[in-house]
């Protein structure tokens, strides 16, 4: 007697027949992708190559044109935009090239901000804890004026896995660093995905990093 088992596999990330066109211009394909839980992925591409706009559409900062994106097997253009502002708060943490800091805040403060954001109460243990594991603790009263370009790093990646993101994204994060630097933050990103158990992704035009990641997905 043959036995047919549907099997539904639960990937982090999902896009199918994903594509975007802005105005006239040519329409952008990516490629399928299947992403695990805790994998950890390079996204590489040359500048104009559409890097940029799938991470805003893994983000949900971007509609597709056409095809569907799962994260964490939510249909993520199917939320109402409260509901995307949501799930985006509490599932997905973003790593600019830049830190987007308030400097009227405290770097405690500006991670406060991004639980309440989220729609979470305040938990000054996780903050401490975050701080700590980045080696900030000491720097939580600060203000962001008053930290050194790699410090404001740290508090960025610090915001990024605050509220516990299943999703890490960091787009260019060693495009503007030397060697020695470059090597540093992706240690630390690496190093807070396993802690925090979240898929990493890196988007990058960086050949540097090539070699720190097993899985990459390329565009064109």
């Amino acid at each position: 007697m043959l036995f047919l088992w549907n099997t539904v596999i639960d990937y982090m990330i999902s896009i199918s027949s994903v594509s975007h066109q802005y105005g006239n211009s040519p329409a952008l394909q990516f490629a399928d992708w299947q992403v695990n839980d805790a994998e950890q992925w390079l996204l590489l591409g040359q500048s104009g190559s559409g890097k940029t706009t799938l991470l805003h559409i893994l983000t949900g900062l971007l509609k597709p044109s056409g095809g569907k994106v799962h994260i964490n097997n939510t249909d993520l253009y199917q939320l109402t935009s409260k509901k995307l502002d949501a799930f985006r708060g509490q599932h997905i943490g973003i790593i600019f090239q830049k830190p987007h800091l308030i400097k009227s805040l405290s770097i405690a403060e500006n991670l406060m901000l991004a639980q309440r954001f989220a729609g979470l109460p305040t938990n000054q243990q996780r903050i401490e804890e975050v701080l700590t594991s980045l080696d900030m603790a000491h720097k939580r009263n600060a203000y962001p004026q008053e930290l050194s370009q790699g410090q404001l790093q740290r508090v960025t990646i610090a915001r990024a896995v605050i509220n516990k993101p299943t999703l890490l994204i960091a787009d260019e994060p060693t495009s503007s660093l030397d060697d020695k630097n470059a090597e540093a933050v992706l240690a630390l990103l690496k190093q807070q995905s396993e802690l925090n158990q979240a898929t990493l992704v890196v988007a990058t035009h960086d050949k540097r990093v090539k070699d720190a990641f097993n899985l990459t997905y390329s565009l064109a």
